[in-house]
């Protein structure tokens, strides 16, 4: 690491890990808002131009020049294409018939694959016993706190989209460890602006090719509404934090924001929409909570 990377102290990297983990156990139901009345990709691609439009506003105040050096550049095109268009594309899709709770079980897969990823292209990340127990432990607490969606396994209609759905994990680890390994020295909202639009532009050639014609004037104000927060705070404010706490710490530290985001989305689904809370959904959260706490051992000392 940097001088400038040590300097981060452990309460601002607590506090960006909890906001990370806050917004993003929201977005899943966002999406679903979005997806009654807006096509899965148009709706991405919407998101990702209004979020990556609304950085590069922020570029000039902030006296930041974008894309002087090739590794920036190619992360642009990495994260645009993986992170961006590929895995959110992915997500989108899927969600039209996956359940969100079993969408949070399978993207949850997202730190096994950093972990193997950074094993074998981070030479400062390779993979320990007390690490790999974490990250084992958190997944099982996921897949307890879900288990009852398991079932929707069973029907057709599901399972196609479920085992596709686990490109999304993949290709976000993907965009994770290439950005720790050649993203070091670039700007956190360079890799969160160019790439919305790259993964934007991406995708839109499916919408207009593969979705039905929909009219703006008629979707209500809740899928809008939706679709502003998923743009704003859940991908330009989000992202920003995401890649700044990658280059401060590690890829697979940033990478256990995915365990904690489904305990989030529990708390939410009690607290507001009234869902119940079992003693299977404690312990499932436990489980997490352990498991993060085993795999950040050290970790928050050492950033």
């Amino acid at each position: 690491m940097t001088n400038v990377e040590r300097a981060a102290p452990r309460w601002l990297i607590a506090l960006v890990f909890g906001v990370l983990t806050l917004i993003w156990g929201t977005t899943w139901a966002a999406i679903r808002v979005s997806l009654a009345a807006i096509p899965p990709f148009t709706g991405v691609v919407l998101r990702f131009a209004l979020s990556g439009s609304l950085l590069l506003l922020a570029v000039p105040f902030l006296g930041l020049r974008l894309g002087r050096a090739r590794h920036e550049r190619r992360l642009w095109l990495v994260n645009g294409l993986c992170t961006f268009g590929g895995s959110y594309g992915v997500v989108y899709w899927a969600e039209q018939w996956v359940p969100s709770g079993l969408a949070s079980v399978l993207f949850a897969t997202m730190p096994l694959f950093i972990a193997l990823l950074a094993h074998l292209w981070l030479p400062e990340e390779r993979l320990s016993a007390g690490r790999l127990a974490g990250i084992l432990i958190g997944f099982a607490g996921v897949v307890l706190l879900f288990s009852e969606d398991f079932g929707r396994l069973a029907s057709p209609e599901a399972l196609g989209p479920a085992a596709i759905f686990l490109l999304s994990p993949l290709l976000s680890a993907i965009g994770a460890v290439a950005t720790r390994k050649w993203g070091r020295e670039v700007s956190p909202l360079s890799l969160a602006s160019v790439p919305s639009l790259v993964g934007a532009a991406a995708l839109a050639p499916l919408a207009r090719l593969c979705e039905r014609e929909w009219e703006p004037r008629a979707v209500p104000a809740g899928p809008w509404l939706a679709l502003l927060y998923l743009a704003f705070a859940g991908t330009a404010l989000t992202f920003t934090l995401y890649y700044w706490l990658i280059r401060r710490t590690s890829a697979q530290f940033a990478g256990l924001v995915g365990y904690s985001v489904p305990v989030v989305a529990v708390a939410v689904g009690a607290l507001w929409l009234g869902e119940t809370v079992t003693l299977r959904v404690v312990a499932g959260g436990g489980l997490v909570l352990a498991g993060v706490a085993v795999a950040l051992r050290g970790r928050l000392g050492s950033a």
